[in-house]
């Protein structure tokens, strides 16, 4: 998700003291997502443990850690985008563990589908801002974009399909995202593009 841009035409790039981020973040954010989305999709029930554990660590603590990262390179978009969705995937496992185990079953679809609604709008309006940075990045968000609205509206109305449907789109979000994370190691690595991106001019 890195976003950087030189001070002008005749000024050197910036020397980074870290190594790109991106990478890391978007892994950690398909990884978790897949887990999830096996699950939302009824493809594999068990899925959701897996989901939890990577929700904490990988999906969770990593993605905040390449937040983190991004900011020190100066990167809005990466920093906001890393750091909401590991403190996306960290509240959903507090949600999970410890606050829906309270909740009244009749007050559950509304606790869930609150929760989904605001990351809907923060997806939705993370997407405009991809239509400056990459193909891919608009393929990943326009994709989760889908996903969540999907989950949202089936888990106000207890609508199983409309879950399913979003955990089909889940995981071809992931899958996105995956590429995105592949290309970002193997471009750097080979110091060329060996996996397009599809930049988009600002």
């Amino acid at each position: 998700m890195s976003n950087d841009v030189s001070s002008g035409a005749t000024a050197a790039p910036p020397a980074h003291k870290v190594a790109d981020p991106g990478p890391l973040g978007l892994a950690a954010f398909a990884m978790t997502t897949f887990a999830l989305s096996l699950w939302n999709a009824n493809v594999w029930s068990p899925a959701v443990n897996a989901a939890l554990a990577l929700a904490l660590v990988y999906g969770g603590a990593a993605q905040v850690f390449a937040g983190m990262w991004e900011f020190a390179r100066r990167n809005t978009f990466g920093a906001l985008a890393f750091t909401s969705y590991g403190a996306f995937w960290i509240s959903f496992y507090v949600l999970v563990k410890f606050i829906m185990p309270g909740v009244k079953p009749a007050d559950a679809p509304t606790v869930v589908g609150v929760f989904l609604l605001g990351w809907t709008i923060f997806t939705a309006y993370m997407f405009i801002s991809t239509f400056r940075l990459s193909v891919i990045l608009v393929v990943v968000f326009g994709l989760l974009v889908v996903t969540f609205v999907l989950l949202t509206v089936g888990n106000f109305q207890s609508m199983t399909g409309w879950v399913k449907a979003g955990g089909w789109f889940g995981i071809a979000t992931a899958a996105a995202a995956w590429y995105a994370s592949f290309a970002g190691v193997t471009n750097e690595t080979f110091g060329k593009t060996v996996l397009p991106t599809g930049p988009l001019s600002r």
